[in-house]
């Protein structure tokens, strides 16, 4: 069999197995190269943080007062300045974080509904409030930051503000936009599952199996090609 017999053969029957797979790349990779990746993460909607505020430790509760719910110290404590005013946020060895008002050292956490959906309006630029509030305590494939985390939902496009509710931390933004890219890149890699492994078998293999067709096309190339003689002229 001859050198074109066999990469035609390589060609065909392998683009046929692979062809689909090549096609999803390829869309998905126009689509990551058109849509700038800050607007998939929703950043064009942050709302530009304030300017910053003194705080008057002279208001503050003493911190020597913050302890944990079986009585331990914080091995941490942030004081940060919140929409309502200075809060202490106290990590511990053992246990979730809590958040506390800096000047009552009441306790904040966990967030309610109405709180975390407070701090999501403060966090972007919509003029539109929230239409709901859902509790999420495991991992999905669109969220896999902090737990428990209140979901807050907005009309516009779909976004979903995930607020942490042991912090108050925004931890997440996700739109309808996030979840094309999602889709199309747990399609370009190969994992429609978990969404983020590149390095398994199956992408391995498609991508050797992809390469060998490529380069059989290229040794087809000079077979497929006909370059036609240009006629003599005749000269009187």
């Amino acid at each position: 069999m001859s050198l074109a017999r066999i990469a035609s053969f390589v060609h065909k029957w392998l683009a046929l197995l692979v062809g689909v797979q090549i096609v999803l790349w390829v869309v998905s990779g126009l689509f990551f190269s058109l849509i700038p990746i800050q607007q998939i993460r929703s950043e064009h909607l942050i709302r530009p943080p304030a300017e910053a505020q003194t705080i008057d430790t002279a208001t503050l509760a003493t911190l020597a007062r913050v302890r944990g719910d079986q009585g331990e110290a914080p091995t941490k404590i942030t004081i940060e300045q919140s929409s309502g005013g200075p809060v202490i946020l106290a990590e511990f060895a053992e246990g979730p974080s809590i958040l506390y008002d800096a000047v009552t050292l009441q306790r904040l956490s966990p967030l309610s509904a109405a709180q975390a959906s407070a701090i999501a309006r403060a966090h972007v630029t919509l003029t539109s409030a929230p239409i709901g509030a859902t509790l999420v305590t495991a991992e999905t494939a669109e969220y896999r930051g902090a737990l428990p985390a209140w979901r807050v939902q907005f009309p516009d496009g779909g976004l979903s503000v995930y607020v942490a509710q042991n912090t108050g931390a925004v931890t997440a933004r996700r739109s309808d936009l996030w979840r094309v890219y999602d889709t199309l890149w747990a399609l370009h890699i190969m994992d429609w599952r978990n969404h983020e492994d590149f390095n398994h078998p199956l992408i391995i293999i498609v991508a050797a199996v992809t390469l060998l067709s490529v380069i059989a096309g290229i040794v087809l190339i000079p077979y497929r090609i006909r370059f036609r003689r240009r006629p003599a002229q005749a000269f009187d």
